[in-house]
């Protein structure tokens, strides 16, 4: 059953026992249908790179809600900031100075160069 609510409404997650938020299947399928639905997920799962990848590209600011390990990983992040610019801002400090990965963001918002680093944001080209 809540595998068929997730699959309609990924926010349905949150009403999910905690044994089901553990539930990898059940998970994967909230965070395609809806990103934001990894608020919800366990702990293990926030740091599961297959079901983060999942939610960030659908909702790029889902990386806010990552392990700090896949707030650092730049394939991760690059997928996150494809979706969504801002979603620099809980990139790690490291991808915060990563001229791709700052270049990616702010091609898509260009608000994102405020997360960038001091270095870059010195940058022209950037």
């Amino acid at each position: 059953i809540v595998l068929a609510a997730v699959q309609q409404d990924g926010e349905a997650l949150q009403l999910a026992t905690q044994e089901l938020r553990a539930d990898r299947e059940v998970v994967l399928a909230a965070v395609r249908q809806r990103g934001w639905a990894l608020q919800h997920a366990s702990e293990e799962l926030q740091s599961d790179r297959e079901i983060v990848l999942a939610a960030v590209q659908e909702n790029g600011m889902a990386l806010q809600h990552a392990s700090q390990e896949l707030q650092a990983d730049r394939e991760v992040v690059l997928a996150a900031v494809q979706q969504d610019g801002s979603a620099l801002a809980h990139a790690s400090e490291e991808l915060s100075a990563d001229r791709e990965v700052v270049l990616t963001a702010v091609k898509q918002k260009h608000w994102a160069l405020r997360h960038a680093s001091q270095k870059l944001r010195a940058d022209r080209e950037v």
